[in-house]
Parts: structure tokens; sequence; C-alpha cells
């Protein structure tokens, strides 16, 4: 009876020199793909499928993993909030994000990845995954972070309306933009009037101070014998 021998592991991998080679021709193969500038970054050719793909799975894996920890409020659905999110909306989203009955603007229509509209797209996520992509942004994309000039607060009014927009005509639209409390200015103003009465607060806080001390040394007091100038003694 012929002897067998056993299975030779080695015998069926790829030799060391062989996968250094292969990492050798990738990596030769990525620094001329990245240095050459072959691939077309303009806005108005779209990224191959692959990367597409890639790009797309990348940021809603992102977007759901840091939502994870946050907590909407219990009153999304308050007439209060959706009122000060429609007022924010037609101001800020509208030229990206469109709404019932807008026609596509000139900016919408140049910016790729193209912006959802949010009349259709408005509940596809979760309103934390909206707080979180409202508030810090989303890179490679017109998406600017409103985390830095806008309150947690405000920000939950937006995605207060947002979540209403699905299924709203153009009539119910308007008549939600027409209710909103107050122009984006003062609403801006009304955020930091916390921070300004505090600085106040401290500003006449140190007046009085001043008042009830008046300089000079203790015990000092000061007056003026006419014609001559005023001192202490």
């Amino acid at each position: 009876m012929a002897k067998t021998n056993p299975y030779d592991l080695k015998r069926h991998l790829p030799s060391v020199t062989f996968v250094a080679l292969v990492f050798l021709v990738l990596a030769a193969f990525a620094g001329v793909f990245v240095y050459s500038g072959i691939y077309n970054v303009g806005a108005d050719a779209p990224h191959w499928r692959f990367v597409h793909n890639a790009l797309d799975t990348v940021r809603e894996n992102s977007i759901a993993r840091a939502a994870e920890g946050i907590e909407a409020p219990g009153d999304l659905d308050s007439p209060e909030r959706i009122a000060t999110g429609a007022g924010l909306y037609t101001e800020m989203c509208t030229g990206c994000h469109l709404g019932p009955g807008l026609e596509a603007s000139e900016m919408s229509q140049g910016l790729y990845p193209p912006a959802p509209e949010l009349s259709v797209a408005g509940r596809a996520h979760t309103p934390a995954q909206q707080f979180w992509a409202i508030k810090h942004g989303i890179k490679l994309s017109a998406m600017p972070a409103w985390g830095k000039t806008h309150s947690d607060e405000l920000i939950w009014d937006m995605v207060a309306f947002v979540r209403q927009l699905p299924g709203m005509t153009p009539e119910q639209y308007a008549v939600a933009i027409a209710r909103a409390p107050a122009e984006h200015d003062e609403m801006m103003e009304g955020m930091s009037e916390s921070a300004g009465a505090a600085d106040h607060h401290v500003e006449r806080s140190g007046d009085a101070r001043e008042m009830e001390d008046p300089p000079g040394k203790a015990g000092e007091s000061a007056h003026v014998d006419a014609p001559g100038p005023a001192h202490t003694h």
C-alpha cells in the first residue's frame, strides 16, 4: 500500500516574496491614483459606482453610530417647536433641501452629492440621527455644521419641522411658514439672551461696587475748596 503524505499547508500558501510584491504593486497603484489627479473631483461628474457606494455606506454607518447616545426630547410634536423650526428651515434649508411646492433652486441643481428633498426623505432617519447631522454637518457634502452657530434647542426645533414635511401639501407648507413666530435674527438673539443677561448682571454688579467704594484710600473723603482743585485729607 502506497504511503500517503500529510497535507503540506506551506505548498498551498503564497510565498512571503509574492505577498510583498502584491502589496508593493497595490501601493504603487494607490500612489499613482492619488498624486496623478486622474480622478475627476468636479461636482458635475458623478462618482464611480464603487466610490459612491463606499462613501454612502460610510456616511450612513457613521451617523447611526454617532447618534446612538442622543435622546430626542418628548415634545417634538409640539406646535411651538414645529413653528420655530419652520422659520429656521425656510431661511436656512430650502435653498438645498427645497420644500413642498418649491421648484429646484440653482444651488440644489449644482450640488453633488445632491441634497435630499426632505419633503420626501424627512423621516428616512431617526430624530437623533437628524439632530446629529444638522448639528455636526457632513463631510464631502455641502451640509454645514449648524451647531457652531445654533443651540441644541433650535436644532431640535428644526428636527421637529423636518419630520412634518413628508406628506405636507404646498398649501400646508405655506401656512406653516407663515406661522413662524419670528425672524431668524430674532430667534438667534433669543438664544443668547441668557448669556447676555448674565454678562449684564456682572457689569451692573461691578458698577454698584464702584458707587459704594469710590476711588481713594479707606477713610478718606474728597471735597472741593473753591477756588482750589479737589483734594483729599
